[in-house]
C-alpha cells in the first residue's frame, strides 16, 4: 500500500482561484485529487516523448467512404503495422461517413508513423490520436 506524503504549495491568488475554478469544473472532490491527475497526465505524456517506451493509445479516423480506394489504402497501412494494432472498430455515422477506432501498443514513434500515415489518405476528413500509458510508470 502507498504512503500518502503531505505538502504545500504557494500561489499567487489569482493563480489559486483559477486553480479552485478548474476542480470545481472538474468536480472533484478536492484539490488532491485534480493534482493527482495533472502529474499523472505529465508521466503519460513524458512516456510518449521517450520513443523507447511502450505505449497504449487510440487512433480515430472519421473518413468519407465513397473516397475511391481509401478503405483498401487504410487496410493496406493497418497491415503493414499489424503489430502495434489490437483491435478495430468501425461504425456508420451516415450514408456517406464511417468511423474507425484503431486501439494500438508500441513505442510512440511507430504509433505516430501510424496515425500520422492513415490520417494522410486522401477522403480521411479528421484522424485523432489519443494518448495513454500501459500503466507501469504509473505505479
Amino acid at each position: 500500500m502507498s504512503r500518502v506524503v503531505r505538502l504545500s504549495i504557494s500561489l499567487e491568488r489569482t493563480l489559486h482561484d483559477q486553480l479552485e475554478r478548474l476542480v470545481r469544473r472538474g468536480q472533484y472532490t478536492n484539490r488532491s485529487e485534480f493534482i493527482r491527475d495533472l502529474i499523472r497526465q505529465r508521466l503519460v505524456e513524458e512516456q510518449w516523448a521517450d520513443h523507447r517506451q511502450e505505449v497504449v493509445g487510440t487512433i480515430t479516423l472519421v473518413y468519407n467512404h465513397h473516397a475511391r480506394q481509401l478503405a483498401d489504402r487504410l487496410i493496406d497501412v493497418q497491415h503493414e503495422h499489424h503489430a502495434s494494432i489490437i483491435a478495430t472498430t468501425h461504425v456508420h455515422l451516415s450514408h456517406d461517413l464511417c468511423a474507425e477506432m484503431i486501439m494500438v501498443r508500441g513505442q510512440s514513434t511507430r504509433i505516430r508513423e501510424l496515425a500520422d500515415r492513415l490520417g494522410q489518405q486522401k477522403g480521411v476528413l479528421h484522424m485523432g490520436l489519443t494518448m495513454s500509458t500501459t500503466g507501469e510508470a504509473l505505479r
